[in-house]
């Protein structure tokens, strides 16, 4: 694979000695861009995942009006399931929802571990695109959802506060759980090989709902299928891993063979390096909500983040995605203030 131009994010992903950190914003492709709206008025949610020239697209329109260090493929961590043979659907004023969550044993019978170059073909299209719309400028990230996160959505059936019913499955059917994850975990390690074969540059893993479990149903839920996924990939690509609100599993994470782990905005910079043990590229962690501060108060803030963290083994990202309401100019205050940071 050839090096891209801007190669600071795979150099500070490396440990490497970098001028400044490089930047980008979880879910820079989308929902705050005129320009995403304007495709997103004409075609659903999932034509848009499902068709590489709209996909490849919308990642390539927040590089071409800021220059980020790296775009992220325009996706959905939930194409997973609906490759496995679990219907998702995303619903107005709902979010995604699943008809037919799993509930028990006889439910697996339906749920597959598929060939993903069939069933999940349109994503490597759409690098194929995307790849040739950046002509080499910057790196491209690829992505899924941890085990744990899609099963959540696959036994709740959408969206929740608790997925009490996800962790009662858990807890009353552990083995029905464990297989689901299982089949969840094969699907995903092909899933991003094929990723990594078509061309991206390096994966990111979105625990977006481990921080729901307690530290030691962590580790046997969440964890060890994360953990299968990053020892399948290390050697292909640089793993990132992003747990939200697990911040009591980055010493473990550490050690996993990742690249780089993704902090929240719940976790100060020194804490967050004391707890992965200093030797590791952090990523974070920025509040979404702070770009709805001033621009003048979010360049003082993104300097005093990087200050925290240090320059080195570091990059610059949000601690969650970016939230539909912040104004175009604010994205663009955060993203210039990592791009003049100088120490």
């Amino acid at each position: 694979m050839s090096k891209p131009k801007n190669d600071l994010f795979l150099r500070a992903l490396a440990g490497e000695s970098v001028e400044r950190p490089p930047v980008w914003m979880m879910r820079q492709a989308g929902r705050y861009l005129p320009e995403f709206m304007e495709i997103k008025a004409k075609y659903d949610f999932f034509t848009r995942c499902q068709t590489p020239e709209l996909a490849s697209e919308i990642t390539v329109q927040p590089i071409r009006r800021f220059g980020m260090d790296a775009a992220i493929l325009f996706s959905d961590i939930l194409v997973v399931p609906q490759a496995m043979n679990i219907e998702v659907q995303m619903k107005q004023g709902v979010g995604p929802w699943l008809p037919d969550p799993i509930k028990n044993a006889g439910d697996l019978d339906r749920v597959i571990v598929p060939d993903v170059h069939e069933s999940l073909g349109y994503v490597m299209d759409a690098i194929d695109m995307t790849l040739e719309k950046l002509e080499g400028e910057v790196p491209l990230i690829g992505f899924a959802g941890s085990p744990w996160t899609i099963f959540c959505y696959c036994v709740q059936g959408q969206g929740s506060k608790s997925f009490d019913q996800a962790k009662a499955l858990c807890f009353s059917q552990p083995e029905v759980a464990h297989e689901l994850l299982s089949r969840i975990t094969k699907t995903t390690i092909a899933y991003l090989k094929a990723k990594v074969a078509a061309g991206v540059h390096t994966v990111q893993l979105f625990d977006s709902w481990g921080g729901m479990l307690s530290p030691e149903d962590y580790q046997e839920f969440s964890w060890k299928y994360l953990q299968e996924i990053v020892t399948a990939l290390k050697e292909e690509a640089p793993v990132i891993v992003f747990g939200k609100g697990c911040w009591f599993a980055l010493d473990t994470m550490a050690g996993s063979g990742a690249s780089a782990l993704g902090v929240d905005w719940t976790l100060n910079p020194q804490k967050a390096r004391e707890l992965s043990g200093g030797l590791i590229t952090l990523q974070g962690n920025f509040d979404p909500a702070r770009l709805l501060s001033p621009p003048a108060v979010i360049r003082e803030k993104v300097h005093e983040m990087i200050r925290g963290f240090g320059k080195d083994r570091y990059i610059a990202n949000l601690g969650h995605g970016i939230l539909p309401n912040v104004p175009v100019a604010h994205a663009e205050a955060f993203i210039r203030a990592v791009q003049e940071y100088s120490e």
